[in-house]
């Protein structure tokens, strides 16, 4: 067998099909079979396809106003993001996912590891009937359908979910490489590109592809320590797992951020100083609220601000400026202060801004601050106190229900969505209507 000791480590990775389009679905009948695009911020362009956009050639990242003639044409419907819609969804999918296993690493928000050790020949029919009873309460539960890939390394794992979402080697939405013979293996990935092994990227390919490595078991039967020599440790890894070495385990805590970011493009262009200074604390205030979520507090705080440099014809401008912050911080109120202070030297008038954005770093655990001999003994407490009692009413009654003055109440910079379809799980106002007559 290729990879049939029992002794080794077993994954999983369970991937949702066509994700923020099958959430569009989910909540809307009249859409079943219809062409489903969702487009990125302001509606620009084409990041997610139902299975029915692909097959009438939707490219992903294609301009929608390039795409209008086509969806007149086929019917295509868009949508812009609805990301409370899909990370709410994502959720229940984790949710769910966690009463087939003890451990699981959320990879991104619709794939997930799962750690399936110990689970073969847990029911007849082994792990590929497990994958299936996955599945099957996704869909029955949720309403979504998955792809599941098995193998003994996290690299095989989603090289099988591949397969399993390309009805490769037979497979009926699950595929399980720790049945499969070393002939069968050999055979399956000499028909894969190389450029589908996950982490091998673009530049690495055509680097592979001068090399005559073509597909999946070119890579595999490549020389681990010539491979590390001409790329890296990481692709030397890759190779490792390719044969079944797990090289990669299971992140079940997500590790700390050393950045936080949070920045949007403009609905439309702003040019005033008291407009931009919204956008600002609004993303601070954002970036501030992801910052207390992992425990931490900031040391630097950076603000940038640039007009569209895809008009060139346009007058330029674009500045980012970092300054220290005098003690670490994780409020709000202190953090956003800063960043309007820098907003305010970096700011000229005359030009058309495009984006603007702001960026925590020097970021480091909260109980490691130093205390300051001359600061108020319990401002450090208020603080905690008060941004506590903020981030829990968030969380019961949403993001924005508390916050700061400065982020401003009209918010025209705000990016445009101007398909977005009801927040059908996280607001009550949203909440699908049913009629009985």
């Amino acid at each position: 067998m290729g990879f049939g000791g029992i002794e080794q480590p077993v994954f999983a990775l369970v991937d949702c099909n066509n994700f923020y389009a099958s959430c569009e679905k989910l909540f809307d009948p009249t859409l079943a079979g219809k062409p489903i695009v969702v487009l990125s911020n302001n509606d620009g362009c084409v990041v997610a396809r139902s299975a029915e956009a692909k097959a009438i050639g939707v490219p992903m990242g294609a301009p929608w106003h390039q795409l209008r003639e086509l969806a007149m044409k086929e019917g295509i419907i868009a949508y812009s993001s609805n990301y409370a819609l899909y990370a709410d969804m994502s959720n229940r999918v984790v949710e769910v996912l966690g009463l087939f296993t003890s451990s699981l690493e959320v990879y991104s928000i619709d794939e997930s590891f799962l750690d399936l050790s110990g689970y073969r020949g847990l029911r007849e029919g082994g792990l590929a009937a497990y994958g299936q009873e996955i599945r099957r309460r996704i869909h029955d539960w949720l309403g979504l359908a998955v792809c599941v890939g098995i193998g003994p390394t996290k690299t095989l794992a989603k090289l099988a979910n591949h397969c399993a979402k390309k009805n490769l080697a037979g497979a009926s939405g699950v595929c399980d490489f720790t049945v499969m013979t070393e002939c069968e293996l050999a055979a399956l990935f000499a028909r894969i590109p190389v450029a589908e092994v996950w982490g091998v990227g673009r530049k690495n390919t055509a680097r592979l592809e001068e090399m005559r490595i073509l597909t999946v078991q070119d890579l595999r039967s490549a020389n681990p320590e010539t491979i590390r020599a001409r790329f890296s440790v990481v692709l030397e890894r890759t190779v490792r797992e390719l044969r079944g070495t797990s090289c990669l385990a299971l992140e079940e805590m997500v590790p700390a951020k050393q950045q936080i970011m949070s920045s949007r493009s403009f609905g439309q262009y702003v040019h005033e100083l008291p407009e931009l200074k919204e956008a600002v604390a609004s993303y601070m205030s954002k970036a501030a609220e992801k910052l207390r979520a992992q425990h931490s507090v900031a040391g630097a705080v950076q603000v940038f601000i640039r007009t569209n440099p895809f008009k060139p014809k346009e007058p330029q401008y674009h500045r980012a400026v970092t300054i220290p912050l005098p003690e670490p911080s994780a409020d709000t109120r202190v953090l956003t202060r800063w960043a309007l202070l820098i907003l305010t030297k970096i700011y000229r008038p005359g030009f058309a801004y495009q984006k603007a954005g702001v960026m925590l770093s020097e970021l480091r655990p909260k109980h490691s601050i130093q205390g300051n001999l001359f600061a108020a003994s319990d401002t450090t407490e208020r603080s905690e106190a008060l941004m506590l009692v903020m981030d829990q009413i968030n969380t019961r009654w949403g993001r924005g229900t508390l916050k700061p003055l400065a982020t401003g109440l009209d918010q025209r910079w705000q990016m445009r969505r101007n398909q977005l379809s009801p927040a059908w799980t996280t607001d009550w106002n949203a909440l699908p209507v049913a009629l009985a007559r």
